[in-house]
């Protein structure tokens, strides 16, 4: 990469959702993306179907995201957004790229867990997405916290002539169990890559979880917390990205 880019602005933001209920939760996802005022916008994993397993597969066409593209157009942002998708045969949790010009899959999960697996397929393709010059590294919840994935995901990025990852973004969503895990977790892979990591989950009621404790962060390549929210839903962090 010649030169550095410019700072990025990025959010991780924790509405307040419902299951199942695609039109409800892409609202909040818009109101999200005009409150944020970020380049960037990240929110939890299967955000638009509130993680409930029962819900069906977002169709990238479905009237219900026309708001969020909305959104994204008004305020010049790019929002990363959680959805179950259909494709080939199959189904994955995915990561949707939604801009003022529509929406894309990004990402597919790489690591389901046991239950997920039971419904969805486990993708094999890592994926750097490149954002105003920035390489940003896609993950999604459990991916982060397999060894193999971050270092896999930096390789791909020097494969595709990338040269790295600049940060590390993921959907999530972690129980009072799974928080600490992920608290020494996120600070390792910054510091060790020398790169921001960028975590957005979910919080309060709606999905499969009774407890699901939020705690959306950002972290610094030092492997510092430049932003962090507490447990509540509807909260939203941000900080400004850059290098040195």
């Amino acid at each position: 990469m010649s030169g550095l880019p410019r700072p990025l602005t990025v959010a991780a933001a924790q509405p307040l959702l419902r299951a199942g209920d695609l039109a409800s939760n892409a609202a909040a996802h818009a109101e999200a993306i005009r409150e944020a005022g970020a380049r960037l916008v990240v929110f939890p994993e299967l955000s638009l179907s509130s993680y409930a397993m029962a819900a069906p597969a977002v169709a990238l066409a479905d009237p219900a995201l026309d708001g969020i593209i909305a959104a994204c157009a008004e305020t010049g942002s790019v929002a990363l957004a959680g959805a179950p998708v259909a494709e080939d045969g199959g189904e994955y949790i995915a990561t949707l790229r939604i801009d003022g010009e529509g929406v894309a899959v990004a990402y597919r999960k790489v690591h389901p867990d046991e239950e997920e697996s039971r419904r969805f397929r486990a993708a094999r393709d890592h994926v750097v997405l490149e954002l105003d010059g920035w390489r940003l590294g896609l993950a999604i919840c459990r991916d982060t916290m397999m060894f193999e994935h971050a270092p896999a995901t930096a390789e791909f990025a020097k494969r595709s002539g990338l040269g790295g990852i600049d940060a590390y973004i993921a959907g999530s969503l972690y129980t009072p169990r799974g928080l600490p895990r992920r608290d020494r977790r996120m600070p390792q892979i910054a510091r060790g890559y020398g790169i921001w990591v960028v975590q957005a989950c979910f919080a309060g009621p709606g999905s499969d979880y009774p407890e699901a404790v939020g705690n959306s962060a950002i972290w610094s390549p030092d492997g510092e917390v430049a932003a962090r929210a507490d447990e509540r839903p509807g909260r939203i962090v941000k900080a400004e990205m850059g290098f040195g």
